[in-house]
């Protein structure tokens, strides 16, 4: 048994000791948009700027107050106000009655096979006009400067396809705990560092800043393949990679933000559809999604106690190393780094969250988005056909 603890801990302590340097390694190369300087006025080319809102009256006057304050010569607004039954709908006709570069569709019935959000965004670029164009949501915030930085980068870089990982607003233990841990299982898994290598299946993509050109956005068949895709911004993004696109990341820090959820359990809530969806439905993935999760981050901690000698050695380098790399996915995020030590804290409320929503999911036979019931049966069929139709192409 012994034998047992010291290759199990070693072999835990090794792979995290490769991730420490993995990700010191790429994280210093991902661009940071704030140190990139702004496209002057004559290289500007004309931007549209797309958004869908569904109830979004309590966030959505801060975050189109930062779009139209944009400095940047050229460009458009296209809100798509998704069957809002609150203040979103006032909102946004008075904003567009001040400011004309406010274009605002409204959709009142959501048409078969379609989610609304995908629904929303494919509405939004049939009514723009730009050569390239920025997807993002209601509750984004932009600084002034943002637009002109992002268009020097894919310009500089020769991308067609730009994600910002954007700025997080965290208020809280709980909310630090959980999305720190989130975003180090993020940046592991993504290796976002290596999106922009042609030769790299790797592909990104955030709901909050997606900006790609109208060539690239129609050439792989804009939003339709994604229609009944509820990760669809992660998904937009492998669309373009895998289309043969040049794609890239960078921080975006303090030039484009947002608050994900307001309190651990609206974080909670909110993952329920997306993490499932996530595994690509399988419970064969979730099960070793959560079993890694437990063997990596919640077992050198829990076995700690129990262990003498060499394997407890091995149990504490195995448990200091993800504390440490946890620390720099915080410093990335703005927050201190010693949320490294809430490491095994946040694993064990990343592993609910993802088996609440696999159980939740099944239960229901579905996901519920913006009002509307999806049966799994569809969702599946849909991401199976998008398989097999990038396949085929």
């Amino acid at each position: 048994m012994r034998l047992f603890w010291i290759a199990l801990f070693g072999l835990i302590a090794l792979a995290w000791g490769i991730q420490a340097l993995r990700l010191a390694w790429g994280c210093r190369r991902i661009p940071r948009l704030t140190s990139i300087p702004p496209t002057p006025d004559a290289d500007c080319p004309p931007v549209s700027i797309l958004f869908t809102a569904r109830d979004e009256a309590a966030t959505l006057p801060q975050a189109l107050a930062t779009l139209l304050a944009l400095d940047y010569p050229r460009f458009q607004v296209v809100a798509v106000d998704d069957r809002s039954t609150d203040g979103t709908t006032e909102i946004l006709r008075e904003f567009a009655r001040r400011d004309p570069r406010l274009r605002v569709v409204r959709v009142s019935e959501l048409p078969p096979g379609w989610l609304g959000k995908p629904h929303g965004l494919q509405t939004a670029y049939a009514r723009s006009d730009g050569e390239w164009l920025v997807f993002t949501d209601a509750d984004v915030r932009f600084a002034p400067d943002a637009l002109r930085r992002a268009v020097a980068l894919v310009r500089e870089r020769g991308w067609d396809h730009l994600t910002l990982l954007v700025g997080t607003e965290m208020v809280g233990f709980w909310e630090r705990t959980a999305v720190s841990y989130f975003a180090l299982g993020f940046l592991m898994f993504t290796e976002v560092w290596r999106v922009e290598r042609p030769a790299s299946k790797r592909y990104v993509g955030v709901g909050a800043f997606q900006m790609l050109s109208r060539r690239c956005y129609e050439a792989v068949g804009c939003h339709r393949p994604l229609a009944l895709e509820v990760v669809e911004d992660v998904w937009l993004g492998r669309q373009v990679k895998r289309g043969g696109f040049r794609s890239g990341v960078a921080l975006a820090e303090t030039s484009v933000r947002v608050r994900w959820q307001e309190g651990l359990g609206n974080i909670v809530r909110g993952t329920t559809k997306n993490f499932f969806a996530g595994a690509g439905y399988s419970l064969p993935t979730v099960l070793a999604e959560l079993a890694g999760v437990f063997l990596l981050s919640v077992l050198p901690f829990a076995a700690l106690p129990g262990l003498e000698g060499v394997p407890r050695l091995l149990a504490a380098l195995a448990a200091l190393l993800p504390v440490a790399v946890h620390g720099v996915a915080a410093s990335i995020l703005g927050i201190s780094p010693l949320y490294g030590v809430t490491h095994p804290l946040g694993a064990i409320l990343l592993a609910y969250m993802l088996a609440r929503s696999t159980v939740v999911t099944l239960w229901r036979g579905g996901v519920t988005w913006r009002g509307t019931f999806y049966p799994l049966h569809e969702l599946r069929r849909a991401r199976r056909e998008a398989e097999r139709g990038k396949r085929a192409a």
